[in-house]
């Protein structure tokens, strides 16, 4: 059984790490509430920009655009958001493990598949493996702003071009509420959500100047940079809900834990006195 002095030890050091948990839980919350404000504010940016692709795409004659054409598979890359720390519950290991999952079904070789890695952990989780990692970023703020993926994401579109890969999906936390997430896996590229034509009535009417032609070719690569971005957001805010969550759920534990060694403090310290006692009146009854 532990000693008085070592139980007093324990509480003192689980108060101690109890006060860290505790603020670390309100940092996260106060940067989780700014985190949902930029994801919904950034939310109407990208269905506008989808709004004016689509009609675009649907008026003009876009069919033959690399961006919009799916082509035979030889490659696919996966742009993989986690976070630079842990203390986050299972937010990076649940994409992490889905990615790595479907690189062994589906990829026999390094040669069919391209890494994208956001975030430490996913970079240092591949590496360890020594998976094709074409490009790596770490160190983005809390609340990124669009210059930080600004390159990322014209990077990704280029090596899509340049024959890279043949086709991107972005796989990230989905954030739905400060408890909870879901795992998302989307396609990038190719565009094929544009292949069909759209509803006449629900489209604006625009003129084009220069052709339809050319404003794709600008309009297009923006609008994959935004969905990248927007990706961004969305796990940002997941990952301080899920470290949130944390370390709640970790001071939480530690209120437990201080509980349980002040009971078997106080029961030792019973005990103690109660030995003592005995001894005293032993003595005093072998005086007599």
């Amino acid at each position: 059984m532990a000693s008085l002095i070592d139980i007093k030890q324990r509480i003192s050091s689980t108060k101690k790490t109890s006060q860290i948990t505790k603020a670390m839980q309100m940092v996260s919350a106060a940067k989780l509430g700014r985190a949902e404000s930029n994801a919904r504010a950034y939310a109407p940016y990208v269905n506008k920009v989808r709004d004016v692709v689509k009609h675009v795409a649907a008026t003009g004659n876009s069919s033959d655009h690399p961006m919009l054409s799916s082509r035979v598979v030889k490659r696919t890359g996966y742009i993989v958001f986690t976070s630079d720390t842990g203390l986050a519950g299972s937010y990076n290991s649940s994409v992490i493990k889905d990615v790595y999952q479907e690189i062994l079904q589906k990829h026999p070789t390094p040669e069919e598949y391209a890494l994208i890695t956001i975030g430490r952990s996913a970079r240092d989780f591949f590496k360890a493996r020594n998976m094709n990692i074409v490009l790596e970023v770490q160190g983005l703020s809390d609340h990124p702003a669009f210059a930080e993926i600004k390159d990322i994401a014209s990077s990704a579109v280029q090596m899509f071009e340049d024959g890279v890969y043949d086709e991107v999906f972005i796989c990230y936390n989905h954030h739905i509420n400060s408890i909870s997430s879901e795992l998302r896996k989307e396609q990038l590229l190719p565009l094929t959500e544009f292949h069909e034509e759209a509803d006449e009535k629900d489209l604006t009417v625009y003129e084009f100047e220069p052709s339809e032609q050319e404003i794709l070719e600008v309009l297009l690569p923006q609008y994959v940079e935004s969905l990248v971005f927007g990706a961004l957001l969305d796990a940002k805010a997941a990952e301080h809900a899920a470290r949130m969550t944390a370390m709640r759920s970790a001071t939480d534990n530690a209120a437990d834990l201080i509980d349980n060694l002040s009971l078997q403090y106080n029961r030792a310290r019973q005990a103690a006195i109660t030995q003592e006692i005995t001894e005293i009146v032993g003595g005093a009854a072998a005086l007599e």
